[in-house]
């Protein structure tokens, strides 16, 4: 395998970097970081883009520019990471690579300190920027040398007007921007020593959701996005001489709503040029992540959400942006509740959100005219000793019945309601994901309890949502026999359902037990 190949021959991560820009080309359909475990505690959804047309149906714009990375590397450090490309998906591709060499090529071990991790993470993006710079050089100086071929006056003529030898340059120059072109957003998550980094470059989103003992999820998002309505951004371009009101007036940055960014040579070289940046007195879109953690994760019960731009947009586009958080957890739990396989969840919720917008684009209410497109989707789901569902227990075997409370967000109104669905949890005591549960285990994670997922949600900045709870042991079900019941003399089947248990346990709790089976049960 390559990767290992280049180790043996003594190749240390930075060069591998440097030899990333070599084999981009020829390594179209292999990753060079292929050798590295993937981590089976992870799922990941995608959607391509979308642009919906007068009679509701959607064609692809582009290419799928979104990417992402989930990789188990040693001594317990787990890496996952989404990335939102734009223009172009190359520097989310050179990325995924460069920031996986970077971080679990032996830099990384457990004896190192909270600043230890936050200082390799930050110069690990330091070198992804340089070293996908590098990657450009050739085609920059090229592109540089053939616009000074064109004469000024050249640039406003009409293509057809020019000669032959400018028609080409023409050409070729169109083709170099297209190669040079392209950014991309990056957020990362990092597990060692069971405690969580977050390292957030641009305007994706971190959630992590802790479930209680008593049944509660608590949502977190991570970090601030690094966008034109971040205060803390906007302080930080008017220290470098820049008008924030205006940046906040115009929503983006050279086509863009994110302040800080992978690649893009464009706003990181010629910003001076740009109008809304001419005035800054250095770099005023920058590469530096935000470093959170680390948050130790030891007795969580949850799980941890990573979403490219596209994803978050396309929900709040549908459903406002109130209670995105919320929507998207409950969402994530109630697919955890009915999957087995983690890669079914993640797919499952980014379908569904793909399903919100577009019906909301047809039914031509208010937020109709905010659904007319979207952008890739991207949902990693990371879980923290959450069960999964086994579809070889059902209720008559066993199963838990735990309801859910999943917000709806009304589209006249901001105000939101719960619908409470039932759904089957296993009652074993054991971490099923997907099909292999040994590699699940040999990865260290701990058997979890036997609670069911979470009906609740809360978070610091939003009402809290609740349902009720209930629990049983399977027995109010009998198996139905393998052959069909014969009708009694009256004409009847008998019933292959036995409520005596429910009736019973219903008027217990309305204290009205005889009334309750004398009147209403089976007679």
């Amino acid at each position: 395998m390559l990767l290992l190949q280049l180790q043996c021959l003594g190749y240390g991560p930075y060069n591998l970097c440097e030899l990333a820009k070599l084999e981009s080309h020829k390594l179209q359909h292999q990753s060079w970081t292929d050798d590295l475990p993937l981590c089976q505690m992870c799922g990941v959804g995608t959607a391509p883009n979308c642009v919906y047309g007068p009679d509701g149906k959607g064609t692809q714009s582009h290419p799928n520019e979104d990417g992402h990375l989930r990789f188990r590397g040693d001594d317990g450090c787990f890496l996952y990471g989404v990335f939102n490309g734009y223009d172009g998906s190359r520097v989310a591709n050179f990325a995924s690579q460069c920031l996986t060499a970077e971080l679990l090529l032996g830099q990384l071990n457990s004896g190192h300190t909270d600043n230890d991790v936050r200082r390799i993470l930050t110069q690990a993006f330091d070198v992804v920027e340089k070293s996908y710079f590098e990657t450009i050089d050739d085609a920059l100086a090229e592109k540089a040398n053939l616009s000074n071929y064109l004469l000024p006056h050249n640039e406003n003529v009409p293509f057809h007007q020019l000669s032959p030898q400018s028609q080409k340059v023409m050409e070729r120059l169109k083709e170099l921007e297209q190669e040079v072109s392209g950014g991309a957003t990056v957020a990362v998550a990092l597990i060692l020593n069971n405690k969580l980094y977050i390292a957030n470059v641009g305007t994706n989103r971190v959630l992590l959701c802790k479930s209680s003992s008593d049944g509660q999820n608590q949502v977190l998002q991570i970090g601030r996005p690094h966008s034109t309505d971040n205060e803390d951004e906007l302080q930080r371009l008017a220290a470098l001489g820049l008008d924030s009101a205006r940046i906040r007036q115009a929503g983006q940055i050279a086509g863009q709503s994110s302040s800080r960014r992978l690649g893009d040579y464009r706003v990181k070289f010629n910003y001076n040029e740009i109008d809304v940046l001419s005035a800054a007195k250095s770099k005023p879109v920058v590469a530096e992540p935000e470093i959170h953690g680390g948050q130790s994760l030891e007795g969580v019960t949850g799980f941890l959400l990573l979403m490219s731009e596209g994803l978050i947009n396309a929900l709040e586009s549908a459903h406002g942006p109130e209670q995105a958080n919320q929507e998207i957890v409950a969402m994530v739990a109630a697919e955890l509740a009915q999957q087995t396989s983690l890669e079914a969840v993640a797919q499952s919720v980014v379908d569904r959100v793909k399903r919100l917008h577009h019906d909301v684009f047809v039914s031509g209410r208010q937020r109709a005219t905010y659904c007319s497109r979207h952008e890739d989707m991207t949902l990693l789901i990371r879980t923290l000793n959450y069960p999964l569902a086994d579809a070889a227990l059902t209720p008559t075997q066993g199963g838990r019945i735990c309801p859910v409370s999943v917000p709806y967000s009304n589209s006249q109104s901001t105000s939101k309601t719960s619908v409470t669905l039932s759904l089957v949890m296993p009652s074993q005591s054991t971490l099923t994901n997907g099909t292999n549960t040994a590699s699940t285990l040999e990865e260290g994670t701990p058997t979890p309890g036997s609670q069911s997922p979470t009906a609740t949600l809360q978070s610091t900045n939003t009402q809290t949502q609740s349902s009720s709870s209930s629990s049983g042991d399977g027995s109010l079900f009998r198996q139905r026999g393998s052959q069909a019941a014969q009708p009694d003399e009256t004409g009847r089947v008998p019933p292959y359902v036995d409520f005596s248990q429910f009736y019973r346990l219903w008027g217990s709790d309305h204290g009205d037990g005889q009334s309750m089976q004398g009147g209403l049960g089976p007679q």
